[in-house]
Protein backbone atom coordinates (compact mmCIF):
# COMPACT_ATOMS: atom_id res chain seq x y z
CA UNK A 1 0.00 0.00 0.00
CA UNK A 2 1.33 3.63 -1.34
CA UNK A 3 2.01 6.12 1.68
CA UNK A 4 -1.11 8.25 2.16
CA UNK A 5 -1.58 11.78 0.66
CA UNK A 6 -3.38 14.39 1.20
CA UNK A 7 -4.93 14.43 -2.60
CA UNK A 8 -6.69 11.04 -1.16
CA UNK A 9 -8.86 13.14 0.52
CA UNK A 10 -10.02 13.95 -2.70
CA UNK A 11 -13.19 13.33 -4.67
CA UNK A 12 -12.91 11.10 -7.69
CA UNK A 13 -14.05 10.58 -10.90
CA UNK A 14 -15.99 7.19 -9.14
CA UNK A 15 -15.93 8.30 -5.39
CA UNK A 16 -17.07 10.49 -2.27
CA UNK A 17 -15.54 9.71 0.71
CA UNK A 18 -17.67 9.03 3.58
CA UNK A 19 -16.65 10.51 7.11
CA UNK A 20 -18.04 8.10 10.09
CA UNK A 21 -19.58 10.99 12.34
CA UNK A 22 -18.78 10.30 16.06
CA UNK A 23 -18.13 6.78 14.49
CA UNK A 24 -21.80 6.16 13.22
CA UNK A 25 -23.92 7.96 15.67
CA UNK A 26 -27.08 6.62 14.02
CA UNK A 27 -26.99 3.21 15.19
CA UNK A 28 -24.20 2.70 17.48
CA UNK A 29 -22.93 4.71 20.37
CA UNK A 30 -21.15 7.95 19.60
CA UNK A 31 -17.16 8.16 20.18
CA UNK A 32 -16.73 4.70 21.14
CA UNK A 33 -14.52 2.09 20.58
CA UNK A 34 -17.20 -0.15 19.53
CA UNK A 35 -18.75 2.93 17.55
CA UNK A 36 -15.25 3.36 16.09
CA UNK A 37 -14.57 -0.21 15.24
CA UNK A 38 -18.23 -0.67 13.16
CA UNK A 39 -17.46 2.25 11.29
CA UNK A 40 -13.97 0.59 10.41
CA UNK A 41 -15.89 -3.00 9.96
CA UNK A 42 -18.64 -1.96 7.36
CA UNK A 43 -15.35 -0.91 5.60
CA UNK A 44 -15.36 3.11 6.00
CA UNK A 45 -11.76 5.02 5.97
CA UNK A 46 -12.25 8.05 7.73
CA UNK A 47 -13.39 8.32 11.26
CA UNK A 48 -14.26 11.48 12.43
CA UNK A 49 -14.58 12.17 16.28
CA UNK A 50 -14.23 14.55 19.21
CA UNK A 51 -11.15 15.57 21.68
CA UNK A 52 -11.55 17.17 25.37
CA UNK A 53 -8.68 17.16 27.51
CA UNK A 54 -8.88 15.50 31.35
CA UNK A 55 -7.79 17.33 34.82
CA UNK A 56 -4.77 14.89 34.39
CA UNK A 57 -3.73 15.69 30.41
CA UNK A 58 -5.50 13.17 28.82
CA UNK A 59 -6.83 13.49 26.09
CA UNK A 60 -10.41 11.30 25.52
CA UNK A 61 -13.11 10.79 23.02
CA UNK A 62 -16.76 12.77 24.02
CA UNK A 63 -18.13 15.71 22.73
CA UNK A 64 -19.63 18.09 25.40
CA UNK A 65 -17.38 19.71 28.23
CA UNK A 66 -19.60 18.84 30.40
CA UNK A 67 -21.11 14.74 30.65
CA UNK A 68 -24.12 14.87 28.78
CA UNK A 69 -27.50 13.35 30.89
CA UNK A 70 -28.98 12.08 28.15
CA UNK A 71 -26.44 9.67 27.02
CA UNK A 72 -24.79 8.70 30.92
CA UNK A 73 -25.18 6.46 33.23
CA UNK A 74 -23.30 5.76 37.01
CA UNK A 75 -21.58 2.81 37.80
CA UNK A 76 -24.79 1.21 39.35
CA UNK A 77 -26.86 1.94 35.86
CA UNK A 78 -28.54 5.18 37.05
CA UNK A 79 -28.85 8.53 34.54
CA UNK A 80 -27.31 11.46 35.48
CA UNK A 81 -29.86 13.66 37.26
CA UNK A 82 -28.56 16.60 35.72
CA UNK A 83 -25.35 18.09 33.69
CA UNK A 84 -22.57 16.00 34.22
CA UNK A 85 -18.74 16.64 35.41
CA UNK A 86 -17.02 19.17 33.82
CA UNK A 87 -13.95 16.92 31.67
CA UNK A 88 -11.34 19.44 32.18
CA UNK A 89 -11.81 18.57 36.41
CA UNK A 90 -12.42 15.54 35.86
CA UNK A 91 -9.58 12.76 36.21
CA UNK A 92 -9.47 10.17 33.79
CA UNK A 93 -9.91 7.00 35.99
CA UNK A 94 -12.92 8.68 37.70
CA UNK A 95 -14.65 9.57 33.85
CA UNK A 96 -13.92 5.89 33.22
CA UNK A 97 -16.40 5.06 35.69
CA UNK A 98 -19.54 6.40 33.87
CA UNK A 99 -21.56 4.15 31.21
CA UNK A 100 -22.11 6.06 27.61
CA UNK A 101 -23.51 2.92 26.12
CA UNK A 102 -26.95 3.97 25.49
CA UNK A 103 -29.35 6.53 25.24
CA UNK A 104 -32.16 8.13 27.75
CA UNK A 105 -35.52 6.71 26.94
CA UNK A 106 -38.10 9.59 26.77
CA UNK A 107 -35.25 12.24 26.03
CA UNK A 108 -35.14 14.77 23.42
CA UNK A 109 -31.75 13.64 21.75
CA UNK A 110 -32.92 9.98 22.30
CA UNK A 111 -35.59 10.44 20.26
CA UNK A 112 -33.39 12.13 17.34
CA UNK A 113 -31.49 8.58 17.31
CA UNK A 114 -34.28 5.61 17.61
CA UNK A 115 -32.36 2.79 15.86
CA UNK A 116 -28.96 3.81 18.11
CA UNK A 117 -28.30 0.14 19.78
CA UNK A 118 -28.44 0.25 23.53
CA UNK A 119 -25.12 -1.26 25.30
CA UNK A 120 -23.84 -1.43 28.58
CA UNK A 121 -20.30 -1.10 30.01
CA UNK A 122 -18.97 1.14 27.24
CA UNK A 123 -16.49 4.02 28.41
CA UNK A 124 -15.16 6.90 27.18
CA UNK A 125 -11.92 6.10 26.03
CA UNK A 126 -8.94 7.61 25.68
CA UNK A 127 -7.62 8.95 22.01
CA UNK A 128 -4.63 7.02 22.56
CA UNK A 129 -7.03 3.56 22.54
CA UNK A 130 -8.43 4.76 18.40
CA UNK A 131 -4.91 5.53 17.41
CA UNK A 132 -4.05 2.34 18.45
CA UNK A 133 -6.83 0.80 16.76
CA UNK A 134 -5.70 2.66 13.14
CA UNK A 135 -2.21 1.26 13.48
CA UNK A 136 -3.65 -2.32 13.33
CA UNK A 137 -2.93 -4.36 10.48
CA UNK A 138 -5.71 -3.58 7.54
CA UNK A 139 -5.99 -0.05 8.90
CA UNK A 140 -3.19 1.54 7.31
CA UNK A 141 -5.14 3.74 4.79
CA UNK A 142 -8.10 5.01 7.78
CA UNK A 143 -7.66 8.51 8.32
CA UNK A 144 -9.03 10.57 11.34
CA UNK A 145 -11.07 13.57 11.23
CA UNK A 146 -10.35 15.23 14.62
CA UNK A 147 -12.69 17.91 16.19
CA UNK A 148 -10.58 19.59 18.82
CA UNK A 149 -13.64 20.84 20.85
CA UNK A 150 -13.65 24.62 22.19
CA UNK A 151 -16.00 27.08 22.48
CA UNK A 152 -13.88 30.61 22.99
CA UNK A 153 -17.30 31.82 24.73
CA UNK A 154 -16.01 29.62 27.49
CA UNK A 155 -12.57 29.31 28.08
CA UNK A 156 -12.85 28.10 31.41
CA UNK A 157 -14.39 24.75 29.93
CA UNK A 158 -10.94 23.47 27.99
CA UNK A 159 -7.44 24.56 28.54
CA UNK A 160 -5.50 26.61 27.61
CA UNK A 161 -5.27 26.40 23.68
CA UNK A 162 -1.55 25.29 23.31
CA UNK A 163 -1.16 23.02 25.85
CA UNK A 164 -4.68 21.61 24.90
CA UNK A 165 -3.33 21.68 21.62
CA UNK A 166 0.16 20.25 22.17
CA UNK A 167 -1.54 17.72 24.34
CA UNK A 168 -3.62 16.05 21.53
CA UNK A 169 -0.44 16.35 18.75
CA UNK A 170 1.45 14.72 21.63
CA UNK A 171 -0.86 11.14 21.33
CA UNK A 172 -0.78 11.87 17.58
CA UNK A 173 3.19 11.71 17.05
CA UNK A 174 3.27 9.10 19.65
CA UNK A 175 1.59 6.70 17.20
CA UNK A 176 3.29 8.37 13.68
CA UNK A 177 -0.37 9.20 12.59
CA UNK A 178 0.57 12.58 11.66
CA UNK A 179 0.35 11.58 7.75
CA UNK A 180 -3.42 10.35 8.43
CA UNK A 181 -4.83 13.16 10.15
CA UNK A 182 -6.99 16.17 9.33
CA UNK A 183 -7.11 18.80 12.71
CA UNK A 184 -10.51 20.43 13.05
CA UNK A 185 -12.97 23.00 14.65
CA UNK A 186 -14.93 25.95 14.98
CA UNK A 187 -12.65 27.82 16.60
CA UNK A 188 -10.33 28.91 14.65
CA UNK A 189 -8.14 29.76 17.51
CA UNK A 190 -7.22 26.31 17.82
CA UNK A 191 -6.58 26.06 14.16
CA UNK A 192 -3.80 28.49 14.41
CA UNK A 193 -2.26 26.89 17.42
CA UNK A 194 -2.35 24.05 15.55
CA UNK A 195 -0.30 25.35 12.54
CA UNK A 196 1.65 27.05 14.88
CA UNK A 197 2.99 23.45 16.31
CA UNK A 198 2.43 21.29 13.38
CA UNK A 199 2.16 23.28 9.97
CA UNK A 200 2.12 19.58 8.28
CA UNK A 201 -0.83 18.53 9.20
CA UNK A 202 -4.08 19.53 6.95
CA UNK A 203 -6.41 22.12 9.18
CA UNK A 204 -10.34 21.67 8.44
CA UNK A 205 -12.44 24.90 8.86
CA UNK A 206 -15.50 24.19 10.87
CA UNK A 207 -18.03 27.06 9.80
CA UNK A 208 -21.97 27.63 10.27
CA UNK A 209 -23.43 30.74 9.17
CA UNK A 210 -26.32 33.00 10.79
CA UNK A 211 -29.75 31.66 10.88
CA UNK A 212 -33.18 32.33 12.28
CA UNK A 213 -33.71 30.11 15.15
CA UNK A 214 -29.89 28.80 14.83
CA UNK A 215 -30.44 25.54 17.57
CA UNK A 216 -26.18 26.12 17.89
CA UNK A 217 -23.69 28.72 18.21
CA UNK A 218 -23.01 30.22 14.89
CA UNK A 219 -19.09 31.16 14.60
CA UNK A 220 -19.09 32.95 11.04
CA UNK A 221 -19.87 36.27 11.14
CA UNK A 222 -17.95 39.94 11.30
CA UNK A 223 -16.60 39.97 15.19
CA UNK A 224 -17.43 36.86 15.76
CA UNK A 225 -14.74 35.17 18.61
CA UNK A 226 -14.72 32.07 17.01
CA UNK A 227 -12.90 33.52 13.95
CA UNK A 228 -9.94 34.75 16.23
CA UNK A 229 -9.89 38.14 14.67
CA UNK A 230 -10.13 37.30 10.76
CA UNK A 231 -12.18 39.75 8.74
CA UNK A 232 -14.25 37.86 6.49
CA UNK A 233 -15.62 41.26 4.82
CA UNK A 234 -11.75 41.52 4.05
CA UNK A 235 -11.48 38.56 1.73
CA UNK A 236 -14.87 39.94 -0.12
CA UNK A 237 -17.14 37.59 2.03
CA UNK A 238 -15.80 34.55 0.64
CA UNK A 239 -15.33 31.66 3.26
CA UNK A 240 -13.14 29.58 0.72
CA UNK A 241 -10.75 33.15 0.44
CA UNK A 242 -10.34 33.74 3.47
CA UNK A 243 -9.79 29.88 4.56
CA UNK A 244 -6.61 29.36 2.03
CA UNK A 245 -5.21 32.55 2.76
CA UNK A 246 -5.01 31.63 6.53
CA UNK A 247 -3.51 28.42 5.14
CA UNK A 248 -6.60 26.10 5.85
CA UNK A 249 -6.86 23.07 3.14
CA UNK A 250 -10.30 21.97 4.26
CA UNK A 251 -13.13 23.66 4.47
CA UNK A 252 -16.07 21.95 6.11
CA UNK A 253 -19.49 24.25 5.90
CA UNK A 254 -23.03 22.90 7.32
CA UNK A 255 -24.30 21.05 4.03
CA UNK A 256 -27.31 23.38 4.03
CA UNK A 257 -24.69 26.38 4.05
CA UNK A 258 -23.46 25.38 1.06
CA UNK A 259 -24.04 26.33 -2.72
CA UNK A 260 -22.69 25.80 -6.32
CA UNK A 261 -20.40 29.76 -6.24
CA UNK A 262 -18.78 28.85 -2.80
CA UNK A 263 -17.60 25.11 -3.84
CA UNK A 264 -16.54 26.39 -7.21
CA UNK A 265 -14.89 28.95 -5.33
CA UNK A 266 -13.56 26.36 -2.81
CA UNK A 267 -12.22 24.36 -5.81
CA UNK A 268 -10.59 27.62 -7.30
CA UNK A 269 -8.80 27.69 -3.98
CA UNK A 270 -7.80 24.09 -3.46
CA UNK A 271 -9.56 23.47 -0.84
CA UNK A 272 -11.29 19.72 0.11
CA UNK A 273 -14.78 20.08 1.23
CA UNK A 274 -16.40 17.68 3.71
CA UNK A 275 -19.42 18.64 5.01
CA UNK A 276 -21.58 18.00 7.99
CA UNK A 277 -23.95 15.91 9.13
CA UNK A 278 -26.01 14.86 6.52
CA UNK A 279 -28.31 11.83 7.26
CA UNK A 280 -31.17 11.59 4.78
CA UNK A 281 -31.02 10.38 1.68
CA UNK A 282 -32.07 13.42 -0.18
CA UNK A 283 -29.70 15.33 0.72
CA UNK A 284 -26.51 13.11 1.02
CA UNK A 285 -27.90 13.37 -3.23
CA UNK A 286 -27.86 16.69 -2.99
CA UNK A 287 -24.35 16.82 -1.87
CA UNK A 288 -23.50 13.87 -4.42
CA UNK A 289 -24.85 16.24 -7.36
CA UNK A 290 -23.02 19.79 -5.72
CA UNK A 291 -20.01 17.50 -6.16
CA UNK A 292 -18.40 17.85 -2.07
CA UNK A 293 -15.04 15.91 -1.45
CA UNK A 294 -16.25 14.43 1.87
CA UNK A 295 -19.97 13.74 3.12
CA UNK A 296 -20.17 13.47 7.32
CA UNK A 297 -22.83 11.33 8.56
CA UNK A 298 -24.59 9.79 11.25
CA UNK A 299 -24.98 6.70 8.70
CA UNK A 300 -22.27 5.94 6.53
CA UNK A 301 -24.59 2.61 5.89
CA UNK A 302 -27.26 4.79 4.71
CA UNK A 303 -24.38 6.69 2.38
CA UNK A 304 -22.79 3.66 1.43
CA UNK A 305 -25.80 2.34 0.01
CA UNK A 306 -26.70 5.35 -2.34
CA UNK A 307 -23.04 5.77 -3.66
CA UNK A 308 -23.38 2.21 -4.54
CA UNK A 309 -27.13 2.85 -6.15
CA UNK A 310 -25.33 5.95 -7.98
CA UNK A 311 -22.14 3.37 -9.01
CA UNK A 312 -19.98 5.70 -6.56
CA UNK A 313 -17.87 4.30 -4.03
CA UNK A 314 -16.73 5.92 -1.20
CA UNK A 315 -12.94 4.08 -0.94
CA UNK A 316 -9.82 6.01 -0.83
CA UNK A 317 -7.58 6.16 -3.96
CA UNK A 318 -4.05 4.85 -3.64
CA UNK A 319 -2.10 7.95 -4.74
CA UNK A 320 1.55 9.21 -4.00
Amino acid sequence: MRAPTFDQLRRGSGHIHIHGHRGARGIMPENTMEGFRFTLDIGIRIIELDVLLTSDGTPVLTHNPHLMPYSTRTEDGAWLAGEGPLVLETPFADLSRFDVGGLRPGSDYGARYPDQAFMHGLKIPPFDALCALINEAGNEDVWLNIEIKSDPRFPQKTPPVPLFVERVLQVIFDHGLDNRIILQSFDWRILHECARQAADIPRSYLTYLPKPDAPMAVNIHEGSPWMDGISLAAHGNSLPALIAADGGRVWSPYFQDLNATDLSAAQENDLVVNVWTVNETADIDHMIDLGVDGIITDYPGRAQRRLLERGLTWQLTETG
